[in-house]
Parts: structure tokens; sequence; C-alpha cells
């Protein structure tokens, strides 16, 4: 069976050569399932992993839930399945060793042959659980110390007693460094405060000048070194109207110094969302603090409408109101409506971290004794085609009680979703502000305040500002994240045999076994249930989140890709942003400078492929949904979250869910054919203004050529003309094939031949015609324009053409035929320079022009 895929952006990011674990190299990490050089069943081979813990490999295990068989390896980093023979990994078999939750040895003997049971080998078995919805079962061969081996090695690594012997440190930042979390918390709160036009810088930090304020809000630095409250930021957002004083006095009345601070705050209404921890009103719920009551009183500030009245207050409890109550036996419990000016208490009836931690392991449970790769080896329902989830696709349901047994998982969600959907609306409707709370204020007040800033502001729906809302609420406000995910914290070590397998309340119920396989022996208990405080709060949050990206699919700019590979990347601890209990715990240990920054190398992914990348939702519109989303209790029924629950258990299911990787397919398809059909509309407008400029100049061309075929036909009519005027000279007249036109002329008694050349298509030509027997007689001959021939068919050729003409009118050449040419406008022209040569009429010519008719 082909092994479960994961989102592509872990899967194959990194195709580059793939380093040995433990040398600094990122990709091998970052890449669960990819593996350059596997280690073959050869012991010479052994030497390619360095980091192979001596000892601890097992060839010939079966994984029990694809029957499949393969060699499996211990690294630092991870537990890997080779498959036999092609030495692939399995994805299923595959999983880094902070994300194991649990792992145990179990024996089943084999009861085919009773008689002979004390000769019959037992089969050992290696069962793993994940925190990633994964129950995975390896079967080792008897008589052999594999297993031990394995299981040994895992003990050892799964959970180091130092924090810095996690993998993120030996491995170092390389490419993705991550700058200082303080600068980007300043930077968000310069935001929420209307200054975004501010930058911080760590000089800011180190010289105290971030403490900027507006009308109603300031920056207070009174926790910059963490002694009012270690669990608490550097800089917090206060009323501008409370001091240093009264915000150190309001801390010591609530549990752990937690005391109210703004969380989000309305740019136009001026309402607030703020956050804090359960006040300490003593056994007898009497106890009071009038600077706790100024301070939350002075997060309503007046209506800045017409009415200007008091604006209303709510005290959101996330507590069941018994559990409230209970929490005044040690000195806890809520707050008194008739303490706190136009204000509301309300209990949402969230339940607390241990229930959560059993509800998500009977959903695990339930799905792998269900799904299609179940950890006890048979074939399920499922598998087998007969029947399908409640009738129907598993991911479409919403019955889920019924269905999915009574692990509560979906009734969690909903009830999250409904608290953080009630204060969104409180705020976006009633311009109320909203106090929230629950014990210590770290688990259900971080899921309902982010929760709720996500309903409420928009920049939050988008991947710089889903950062900085998880880097603000859960990091900066100091969610235990190495309690809640297992890991070693700064203050001291945790017990490894936690590690080990219980049977306390809310472990793993062992699913029903083959008849033939016979049955696990039940693990022992070792710990009890209310020292356990590892719980799935932040992947619950993350679970709401994926609800709401199913509900607003249009609102989001990640996608659900996204979220399963940040739950990954958490769950690894392959990066530092997430460890430690405190911002005071990680700047101590210097987590920014030692560790790779997730957000660094999710960013990274994304700009690999642009809007194209997996992590993107196609669907997103931030013009559709550009203001708070305010969903109605009828379509807060949660689902399960198919990338996410199924992707083990039922991969199929999962794969069908994806709906998502279809459309944004075919998304990028549309977008290419609209931008083809852009491109196409464009050059079909820029060849219509071509045709028009082209038909603009043919119809100039058309009159261009009337024109001239006009001024031909006139030239010709003229042409003819002259050859009539030159014929009656006795002149002769040759037309070239060039258009040119040759005229011999010959006089008496001395024969001159001489040529004048003439243009068709001029109204004025002038020829120079040469002597060819070497006389100095030089003929030019002109045609004058129509415009200087005068009224008087005599006087225009005479006055005109002849400049023989005497002052009293008469003329020096009476013979001349001058008046026969008048009415065709016509005049020769001759220059003699050799006067003498000629006989005839020489007494008239008196200058170097005479006028030949």
């Amino acid at each position: 069976m082909s092994a479960p895929r994961r989102s592509t952006s872990l899967r194959d990011s990194f195709s580059d050569s793939e380093r040995m674990e433990g040398t600094g190299s990122w990709d091998d990490a970052l890449d669960w399932f990819k593996l350059e050089h596997p280690a073959s069943s050869s012991v010479s081979h052994h030497a390619n992993y360095k980091c192979l813990l001596e000892a601890e490999r097992g060839r010939g295990v079966v994984l029990v839930n694809t029957d499949g068989a393969g060699t499996l390896l211990v690294t630092n980093f991870r537990l890997i399945f080779l498959s036999e023979g092609t030495e692939n990994i399995i994805a299923l078999g595959t999983i880094p060793l902070a994300t194991i939750e649990k792992f145990s040895k179990m024996v089943v003997k084999n009861q085919s042959a009773p008689r002979h049971s004390e000769r019959t080998p037992s089969q050992r078995f290696l069962q793993v659980i994940g925190k990633d919805m994964r129950i995975i079962v390896f079967g080792f061969r008897p008589k052999t110390k594999q297993r031990r081996a394995i299981y040994d090695g895992l003990l050892r690594c799964t959970k180091p007693s130092r924090l810095w012997d996690l993998y993120a440190f030996s491995c170092g930042p390389f490419k993705f460094t991550n700058a200082n979390p303080k600068v980007r918390l300043l930077n968000e709160y310069f935001r929420l405060l209307g200054k975004g036009i501010c930058r911080a810088s760590m000089d800011m930090i180190d010289n105290g000048s971030y403490t900027m304020s507006n009308e109603l809000w300031r920056i207070c630095n009174v926790n910059s070194n963490y002694l009012m409250c270690p669990s608490y930021p550097f800089a917090l957002i206060v009323p501008k109207s409370i001091s240093d004083e009264e915000v150190i006095q309001a801390s010591n009345f609530r549990s752990k110094g937690r005391l109210p601070i703004v969380s989000w705050c309305h740019p136009e209404s001026g309402a607030v969302l703020a956050r804090s921890s359960q006040p300490l009103v003593g056994l007898m719920m009497n106890m009071r603090s009038n600077t706790d009551e100024k301070l939350v009183a002075e997060l309503c500030p007046q209506l800045g409408d017409e009415k200007k009245g008091q604006r209303k207050l709510y005290i959101a409890d996330a507590r069941p109101r018994k559990n409230a109550l209970a929490n005044v036996a040690m000195g806890g419990g809520s707050e008194s409506s008739s303490n706190y000016l136009q204000s509301e208490v309300v209990f949402f009836g969230i339940d607390n971290i241990h229930a959560m931690r059993e509800s998500l392991s009977r959903l695990r449970d339930y799905l792998d004794a269900h799904g299609t790769t179940s950890s006890d080896g048979t074939l399920s329902l499922l598998r087998h085609g007969g029947w399908t989830w409640g009738g129907g696709n598993l991911s479409n349901m919403s019955a889920s009680v019924s269905t999915l047994g009574d692990s509560g998982w979906l009734i969690h969600v909903q009830s999250v979703l409904a608290g953080s959907a009630w204060i969104a609306a409180r705020v976006a409707l009633e311009s109320a502000s909203v106090l929230v709370h629950c014990s210590d204020g770290w688990d259900r007040t971080s899921q309902l305040v982010a929760l709720a800033n996500l309903l409420l502001d928009p920049y939050y729906r988008t991947f710089t500002g889903f950062q900085a809302l998880i880097e603000k609420d859960w990091l900066a406000f100091g969610h235990p994240f190495a309690e809640r995910g297992g890991m070693p914290t700064v203050s001291g070590s945790s017990d490894r045999s936690d590690l080990c397998r219980q049977s306390s309340v809310g472990s793993f119920s062992l699913p029903p076994m083959r008849p033939s396989s016979g049955s696990f022996s039940p693990p022992t208990p070792s710990s009890s249930h209310a020292q356990n405080q590892q719980s799935p709060i932040f992947l619950q949050w993350i679970d709401c989140v994926s609800q709401l990206l199913r509900m607003y699919p249009f609102a989001f700019e990640f996608s659900s890709a996204f979220l399963v590979d940040l739950l990954d990347c958490v769950l690894s601890c392959r990066f530092g942003n997430f460890f430690c209990n405190s911002e005071k715990e990680r700047q101590q240990v210097g987590i920014s400078e030692a560790c790779g920054c997730l957000w660094a190398y999710l960013a990274d992914l994304r700009s690999s492929e642009g809007r194209s990348h997996v992590h993107c939702n196609p669907f997103y519109s931030p013009l559709k949904h550009n203001g708070p989303l305010l969903p109605p209790a009828a379509a807060l029924a949660p689902t399960l979250w198919p990338q996410f629950h199924l992707r083990w258990a039922c991969p199929s299911e999962a794969q069908a869910g994806e709906l998502e990787a279809q459309c944004r397919i075919m998304s990028i398809k549309f977008s290419k054919l609209q931008e083809a059909k852009e491109g196409a509309e464009k050059k079909a407008k820029e060849t219509e203004i071509v045709v028009e400029s082209l038909s603009a100049e043919l119809r100039n061309e058309k009159q261009r050529s009337s024109s001239a075929m006009a001024l031909a036909k006139r030239a010709s009519m003229e042409t003819a003309a002259i050859k009539r005027a030159i014929q009656s000279l006795g002149c002769k007249v040759h037309y070239a094939s060039g258009g040119d036109t040759t005229v011999d002329i010959e006089t008496s008694p001395v024969k001159i031949s001489q040529k004048s050349v003439f243009s068709p298509f001029t109204r004025e030509s002038v020829g120079i015609v040469q002597h060819e027997d070497k006389s100095d007689l030089s003929v030019s001959i002109s045609v004058a324009a129509d415009d200087v021939v005068s009224n008087n068919p005599f006087g225009r050729v005479c006055d005109t053409l002849c400049p023989l003409r005497t002052r009293d009118g008469g003329c020096r050449w009476p013979d001349a035929g001058c008046a026969q040419l008048a009415s065709q406008f016509i005049g020769v022209k001759a220059d003699y320079e050799a006067l003498d040569s000629l006989s005839i009429y020489e007494g008239y010519f008196k200058t170097e022009r005479i006028c030949i008719n």
C-alpha cells in the first residue's frame, strides 16, 4: 500500500542532496520523508549515517499498519522506516522523535496451538503514538535484540533531559535566521495604536524609547525586566490614564501576576479585547482591589457617539461555573459584576487541559480502529469497501458524537468557536469591551482571544498578520508550549518515564486484534492524571482556524495545507520559535540566535512558487471580507479536519477532501487563460489601431494618386502643346523611354543640332542645348507659366517672353510669329553668345538674348 501523502511543501521543498542528520543540514529534518542515501541492509553502509545510534537498527521489521517489511532506523532527529528492497522511506512509519507522544513494548502470544504455547515464541511489537494523530506498530523477529535496541534509543533520544539537547540546537539557524521577536511584537503594538508608520528596532528596545501612546492607550515598559510578571511580555498595552505604579498594584490581585492587558483595540469605536488571569478573591470571595477595578473600568472609555454613555463591559470566564467556584479553594475564583461598573460576567463552560488531552486521545484511538491503516493489522470495513463513515464522506460529517464515538473533540472545538464568535459579536456589534480569562490565562484565554482577534481583524487572516497574532497572543503572553508539548524546560528536566505508555485516564484503549494474533498485554500505570501537563491546546486552536477557513474560504490568505505544515513544524521541535514556556525563558536561552526560525522557513517555501504555492489560498479575496467575520450559531458545527485528522488513519478520505488542491489547479489554469485573454485583447486593440492607421494612409494615398493622375493628364496636355509649338519652329521632338524629350533644332545657313530635355511632369522645364559643330551658340528653351502672361494676347507674349521689345512698344523682329503662339501661352527663349555666326537680321540683335518664334 502506498504511503499517505503529506503536504507537498514539506515533501518536495528540498530536492537537493540531503545531508546526514546532526551535521547542521536542514534538508533532512525539514523533509521528513526523503533520504538521499538510504542505508542498505549491509552493515558496511552503516557508516553513511554518521548520527545513527549504534545498534539501533532493525532489519526484517514489519510495519503492522500496512503489513510491509523493511528496516527501522533511529537517528537523533527521527524514526525512519525503509521499505524492503527499494529502501524507500515509508511516510507512515517515519516520524520525528519530538512528535512521538508515547511508545511501549508489547507481547502477543500465539493461541493457535495451546499445547505448545510454551514452545511457540511470542510475537514482539513496539507501539508508537504520535501527537499528529497516528498510531503505528512495528513487529520484530523473535529471539533478537532489535526491539530492545530501538526501544532504548527512543528512550534516550525522544525526550532529552536538557533543552539544548534538542536537535534544533545542533543544527543552528543556518539560512533561516530568526529576528528578535521583541521587534516584531513592538511593530504589532504600533499598528494597534495607529502608529504603523513607526518601525521598532533593538536600539529602541535598549534605550526604552518604545513607550508610545495615542489618546486612549499607551505602551508600558514596567515589565521590561520580567519582575512583575515572568510569563508576560516585556511591553504591555494599558490604558493611558493608568500609571506604572497602578499597573504593579493591579498585578498583585491576579493569579501569576497576569493583570488585565489590552490585546486588541478597535481603531474606530475604541472598544478593546483584553485578557488576564482569574482574580484572587479569597476563600470567602470577598477580596477586592480598587486598582484592579479602576484598571478594568478604564478598559471601557466613553462612547464617542451622540449618546455619550458608558460603554458596556463583558467579563468572559472561559471555565464552567463549577470549575470557577472550585478554584476558590485555592484563592482564585471569578469577578462579581457588582464590583465592576457596567459589567456582566459570562461563563463559556470550556473544559480544562486534561479533558482536551483525553478527548483527542479517544478520537485518535477511534480513527485508528476504523481506519484503513489500523495499527492492529486488520482490515476495517472501510478497507473492504462495504461501508463508509456515516454513509458518506467523513470530512463532510457534522453529526460527530454518534459517529465518532464519545471522544467529544468536536464538541470542545465547537465550544471554543462559539465563545470566540460571541466575543467578536459583542465588540463589533455593541462596541463593548470584553475581558477574557480562565484560571491562569494562558490556555483557554489564548484560544478565545486569538480566535476573536482573527474574526475581528482582517489583517490577522493574512500570512504576516497570522504570524503576528501567534507571536502576540500565544508566544509573548506566555502559553507554556514546553509543558503542553512535553518538552524540557529551562527551569528543570523532565522525567523520562513519562514517555512510556500509561493506562491512566485518557490513555489509549487497545483496539481489538485478530483472533489468530492474540491480544496485547496491557501496560502498567505509573503516572497520575494531575501531573501530566501535556495537552493539545495549540493544536485545538489551529483546528478551530481550519473550521473558520472551511466556513469562509474567501477570507483567509493561507490554506489548510499551511496549517498542517505549521503544526508539523511545531510538533517536531525542529525550530526554536515554540520552545520554552515564556518570552523570558526564550530570551535567557537565546533561542532566536541559536535556532532556526519557523516563519523564515515557511516564507522561503512560498517565495519559491509565489501565489501558486500550496500554502496560498486560491480563493482568497480580501475585498470580499474586509471587515469582521460574525458566523451565526447555526454555522458553528465543526467537522473533522481531513487533511490533519485522517491523513494517517484514512489517507483516501484525506485526499478526497483535497477539493482545495483541485480548485487551486483550476484557478491557476483560469488565471493563465485570463492572462492569455487579456493579452489577446490587447493585441487585437493594437491591431485595430494599426488597421485604422493603414486605412487612413490608404485614403491619403488614393487622394495623392488622384491628384497625381490629374497632374499627369494636365502635363500630358501641356507636353502636346509644347510639341506643337516646337514643331511650329521647325524642330523635331523625340520622346525617350525614360520620359525625357529631345528637341533637335536646325538653323540656316549654319546647321545646328541642339537637344533640349523636358520633363512631362513639371510646369517649367529648362533644357540646355549644346552646339554640336563646336559653335558658341547656346539655346535655352523654357515654358512660361500661365500667371505671367498679360491679358492682351500679343502683349502677353511680347512683354513676357521677348527681351527685344522696344520701349515705345515696337518690335525689333517684325517678321516674328510671336502672335501665332500667343493663344497657347508658349514662348521659346534663345541665348546667343556668338551672334556673328548668324546672318539673319543681324541688325536687330543689340542684346545677348533674342526671342525665336
